[in-house]
């Protein structure tokens, strides 16, 4: 299996495990409970928490393809009605509640075990420098309960690779805005216009990342990619792949093979009726 296919596949097991957290039913009840107000600053509070309470500005900047503005309805006040710790503890609830309801017997037995202890394994080769979500949920404590450390391992592994991706979004200069216009012209999202009101953008503002992206000559006057915007999104994506698959490559083929399977199962029956949906605004892809 080559790097990029290697780190491709990974990433479509382990991200929807991580990703329940913002689809379960239990969302809005959970973070209400813990002073929270509304969807959005459920979100932005629980993902960053980690990082502890952080600025609106910091937020935007590691998120990075939120609207600012977007952003700042949430954060900071979400830290006057709230804290890191309740905040962190609301979302550890969350994530018990949809993974027991999804799973159901299944939760408590040998293949969640299993997989557990192969995910944090990989988790545990991960380094943090230069990722900052990542770093701040390495320092959160492993659950006990078996699928919470899976689910815990699943997130590591997804924070990481995604401090990695926009990593090489910056080095090849596309910024948040940017980034969501490409994902649409690849094919690689939801609509244009679900999308746009999921993060919060303008169509003014849509409109002028068009154009910034057509004057540069990544896109066409139809939005599509252009030779040179392919280039730019394929290097983008294995950029984004190479500093993500160190771990993989080092876990033995044998145990890989098991990880990848038992997440191919479980991630699998997270799909429906108060779980994931796909397409959705987030990216997340059906395991493969």
């Amino acid at each position: 299996m080559s790097e990029t296919s290697l780190a491709r596949r990974a990433w479509t097991l382990f991200e929807p495990i991580s990703a329940i957290v913002y689809f379960a039913p239990e969302v809005r009840e959970s973070y209400a409970a813990a002073g929270l107000r509304g969807g959005w600053m459920g979100y932005f509070a629980s993902r960053s928490a980690p990082m502890g309470a952080a600025s609106g500005e910091v937020v935007t900047a590691v998120f990075h393809n939120f609207q600012p503005a977007m952003v700042r309805r949430a954060i900071p006040d979400a830290w006057t009605f709230s804290s890191p710790a309740r905040v962190l503890e609301a979302r550890l609830a969350i994530a018990d509640a949809a993974l027991r309801r999804l799973w159901g017997d299944a939760t408590e037995g040998q293949e969640v075990q299993e997989a557990a202890e192969l995910a944090l394994e990989v988790a545990a080769m991960l380094r943090g420098d230069g990722r900052p979500l990542f770093a701040g949920h390495a320092g959160l404590e492993v659950p006990t309960s078996a699928h919470l450390a899976l689910w815990h391992a699943c997130t590591l592994l997804r924070e990481h690779r995604f401090d990695g991706h926009v990593t090489a979004l910056t080095v090849h200069d596309v910024d948040g805005l940017a980034a969501l216009l490409m994902a649409v012209a690849a094919g690689k999202s939801v609509d244009a216009q679900t999308l746009r009101s999921f993060r919060g953008w303008t169509e003014e503002e849509w409109t002028g990342g068009h154009e910034r992206l057509r004057r540069r000559g990544l896109l066409d006057e139809a939005g599509a990619l252009t030779a040179q915007g392919r280039d730019v999104h394929s290097a983008v994506e294995e950029a984004t792949d190479r500093l993500a698959v160190g771990p993989w490559e080092q876990l033995e083929e044998a145990r890989r093979g098991r990880l990848f399977e038992l997440l191919a199962d479980l991630a699998a029956r997270l799909e429906g009726p108060g779980g994931l949906v796909y397409p959705n605004p987030i990216g997340v892809g059906r395991p493969v």
